[in-house]
């Protein structure tokens, strides 16, 4: 039986309850006992619903997709090293929060919702208007007012209401907490449905292995979204005996936003305050992340690390994977230049996998501006 529980009280909810956190004000979790018949996935569409006994919804029907997932996993030279490098970028909306707004937005279809609100820099934003468009729910987006035009227009050509709020992400976040009073809060931060879309990238990973689990998993965090999915992914496959292990996660943080990454090094219990800077990696700006905590948790018990990068190191990433022929956003360069740093002292033998978050599509303006200088 599917169950949401809250991780602070322990209180125990059914899965069809319209909630998005516990009565107490706390985060919640879902409780779900996934499965992986192999012989079935291996005979489905490849698509990211070819995990259907893995995915906590209830009925077929409801389920909102496009055909995503099961993106391409390739090779990438690093001065000799390889990395294999899933392109997400690829999805329809151009990033990998196709995987967490297509679960997502499922289950509002499924509980009956017919409006939801949700904040984003952008990605997210896109991703979950996108799937409301095409399961006929409304939607108010509240994204904060300097972000990347090419993402708002994006969000507003799906039929979505725009909320522009002047400010930092955080004062974004407090207004769309505000919406939340009234209508559900399809957060991608939030919301735990949106890490079981998310995890499907730890599926498709070791399916394309032959079922086997990497070494190194290198992944970008702001709010999470990705690593924080990967983790429950890897968890699941371990524990239903498909893998025999997790791998080692490492997190990459813009270096003018690294709340992460200071508490990680630091050893704090609580993320602490920073003095948030401007930095080209928008979609991992997040100076106070929710689940912050879990997000630690889940890196030390991968036996995994952090790694900072900064805008200069940042915009060489960005204009060598131009060069190789990969378009990707700022955001996703950030993982590249963290990939760099890493392999500096890695071991040769480790099979190491990453991502390729967003397109560059969605950031034009800023990309130009990058190669103009």
């Amino acid at each position: 039986m599917t169950k949401l529980i809250c991780k602070s009280c322990k209180k125990e909810y059914p899965a069809d309850e319209k909630i998005w956190k516990c009565n107490c004000g706390n985060l919640l979790d879902i409780d779900f006992k996934a499965s992986f018949p192999i012989e079935k996935i291996q005979n489905r569409k490849p698509t990211m619903w070819r995990y259907r006994e893995a995915i906590p919804i209830e009925k077929d029907e409801n389920i909102v997709s496009f055909n995503e997932g099961f993106t391409p996993l390739v090779e990438v030279d690093f001065n000799g090293k390889s990395v294999l490098i899933k392109q997400d970028q690829l999805f329809s909306t151009g990033s990998y929060k196709d995987r967490g707004a297509s679960v997502l937005i499922s289950k509002v279809k499924e509980l009956g919702i017919k409006k939801i609100v949700e904040d984003s820099s952008g990605n997210a934003g896109c991703a979950i208007a996108s799937y409301c468009a095409k399961a006929q729910i409304d939607c108010d987006i509240y994204v904060p007012a300097d972000n990347s035009p090419a993402k708002l227009i994006q969000i507003e050509s799906y039929g979505a209401k725009l909320h522009e709020i002047p400010g930092s992400r955080e004062d974004t976040a407090n207004a769309v907490l505000k919406a939340a009073e009234k209508d559900y809060y399809a957060s991608h931060s939030w919301n735990p449905f949106f890490f079981h879309g998310t995890k499907t990238y730890a599926f498709e990973v070791c399916e394309q292995l032959n079922w086997k689990s990497p070494d190194v998993v290198i992944l970008p965090v702001g709010n999470g979204t990705l690593l924080l999915g990967s983790y429950i992914g890897f968890n699941e496959l371990k524990e239903t005996g498909i893998i025999k292990k997790i791998p080692k996660i490492i997190a990459i943080q813009s270096e003018n936003c690294n709340p992460l990454f200071k508490a990680f090094k630091e050893n704090r219990e609580e993320i602490p305050q920073i003095n948030k800077n401007d930095t080209l990696a928008e979609g991992i700006a997040i100076a106070e992340p929710i689940r912050g905590k879990e997000i630690i948790d889940a890196v030390k018990k991968s036996g995994g690390d952090f790694i900072e990068v900064n805008d200069k190191e940042i915009k060489k990433a960005l204009i060598e994977m131009c060069n190789a022929g990969f378009y990707i956003e700022p955001t996703s360069a950030s993982t590249i230049a963290g990939i760099k740093k890493y392999l500096d002292k890695s071991n040769s033998n480790e099979l190491i996998v990453s991502v390729f978050t967003g397109h560059g599509l969605k950031t034009t303006e800023k990309i130009l501006k990058i190669f103009n200088k």
